[in-house]
């Protein structure tokens, strides 16, 4: 390297560090659980009951689909949680259609939406039978057909399976996996196997957690709490004509079963592959939960997990459902911007998401800086942007739950573009988590989210 090189190398990366009270960067490293800006969406997979006694699955379908530029959808798979009942795909079918058709305006807002073709060739059908008793020799379905195929795609992501329904479409696309690879293989093929299950509607999930425990098995029973009342909801998603005449009115809770896709949202806070950090999706214990119990229909259909015993899953943090609910204003601005997307043929009258920066980058990636306890450490969201160009706020603060510290933080100029953090005089193995909030002034409001974990790099 000559000297002109060697000069302009030492500044780049002074200029891009964060720098302590003593004039010395610190050290940064990105996530190594998360992809680059070109790839950090998530591969999602759905098992869902859609299309039975409770709206919800409909309500939870239309949220997911006005997010699938922010998610890789890879699958819709009807699976039934506790009845016989008779194949529900036309119903999910006829919901992506209804989605569709507002596709072309969408994409308006946001080239990233997959295509109508996409969406109807991963619509299948799972087991015929629900529960265990429907999995086996000969038990295959189109559904657990499309899942062996996701895990044996050449993909370096996780590939996540978010149970709405019954889990045994899984169960049955892990027994033809193992039934027809060498056990080096199958390991590598359930290494990238994820599962984020709500309350646990069938005896499969059990069945998984005992006999694949290596898998990251999420179990959330705090689902409820944080969805926007009727009346938000009639304004904002159901007015929101054509799309919005079709999501349901509620019967029970509202969107019961969307914490899963929020979840692996990408917005720059979300890193699934730690459920201990907490996002839009909730926020989960660091170290697995002994025998989580579904719900009661399991023990009313006449099944019990407890033949499953001792299983181990990730459950709930203890600040229960407020682990989402902290985050519900951004959350319900979000969908109800989508909406005036789905209906809005000029882009220039709806409200688009700023770009979060830190120190320039434009990632979404987890960023770990390494410094010294007790030392002021100078943080910048440069680069931040937004298309419409509305006004940013900036807000910097720490997410207390999954930090781990002692003493005092002092945060100079939280609401500025730039900041200063004074660190305590330690900090324990799980980091300091300081969240960069970036939203604009538009309507709705939009925030997005840079996540950046203070290490002690002793």
């Amino acid at each position: 390297m000559n000297k002109i090189k060697y000069i302009l190398f030492i500044w780049a990366f002074l200029l891009l560090s964060p720098i302590t009270s003593n004039g010395f960067p610190t050290t940064l490293e990105t996530s190594k659980q998360t992809y680059s800006q070109s790839n950090d969406k998530a591969r999602l997979i759905v098992t869902t009951d859609l299309g039975g006694s409770d709206p919800d699955d409909i309500q939870s379908m239309i949220h997911l689909l006005v997010c699938s530029d922010r998610i890789d959808v890879e699958g819709l798979i009807s699976s039934e949680a506790w009845v016989d009942d008779p194949d529900k795909t036309e119903k999910l079918r006829q919901t992506v259609d209804d989605f569709i058709k507002v596709l072309p305006t969408l994409s308006i807002h946001s080239s990233a939406y997959p295509s109508p073709e996409y969406l109807r060739s991963v619509i299948a059908q799972g087991q015929d039978k629900p529960h265990m008793e429907g999995v086996g020799e000969g038990k295959d379905s189109p559904g657990s057909d499309l899942i062996v195929d996701a895990i044996r795609k050449d993909d370096g992501r996780p590939l996540w399976i978010a149970a709405w329904g019954g889990m045994n479409t899984v169960v049955q696309a892990l027994y033809k996996l193992k039934n027809n690879t060498d056990s080096e293989a199958f390991e590598k093929y359930i290494s990238r196997l994820r599962i984020y299950d709500i309350l646990g509607q069938d005896d499969a999930g059990a069945y998984i957690a005992k006999n694949y425990p290596d898998i990251l098995y999420i179990r959330n029973k705090e689902v409820y709490g944080w969805a926007p009342n009727d009346q938000w909801t009639n304004d904002n998603i159901q007015n929101r004509l054509p799309l919005g005449a079709h999501y349901p009115n509620r019967r029970w809770a509202t969107e019961g079963d969307s914490p899963p896709f929020l979840y692996v949202y990408s917005n720059g806070l979300n890193d699934p592959e730690h459920p201990e950090y907490g996002g839009w999706g909730g926020r989960f214990s660091r170290d697995k939960v002994k025998n989580i119990r579904g719900m009661d229909f399991i023990e009313k259909s006449g099944k019990s997990e407890a033949i499953f015993d001792d299983y181990y899953m990730i459950g709930s943090a203890p600040e229960g459902n407020h682990a989402i609910k902290r985050w519900e204003d951004a959350i319900h601005n979000d969908f109800a911007a989508r909406m005036i997307w789905s209906q809005e043929k000029d882009f220039k009258k709806a409200n688009h998401h700023p770009f979060a920066g830190f120190n320039g980058d434009m990632g979404k990636n987890t960023v770990y800086l390494y410094t010294n306890p007790g030392e002021t450490v100078s943080l910048s969201a440069s680069g931040s942007y937004d298309p419409d160009n509305d006004n940013l706020e900036y807000l910097w603060y720490i997410y207390e739950e999954p930090s781990e510290y002692e003493g005092k933080i002092i945060i100079e100029d939280s609401c500025k573009r730039d900041c200063s953090i004074s660190l305590p005089e330690r900090i324990g193995v799980s980091g300091i988590h300081v969240i960069l909030e970036v939203s604009d002034d538009g309507n709705p409001k939009l925030t997005s989210y840079r996540r950046i974990i203070v290490k002690d790099k002793k």
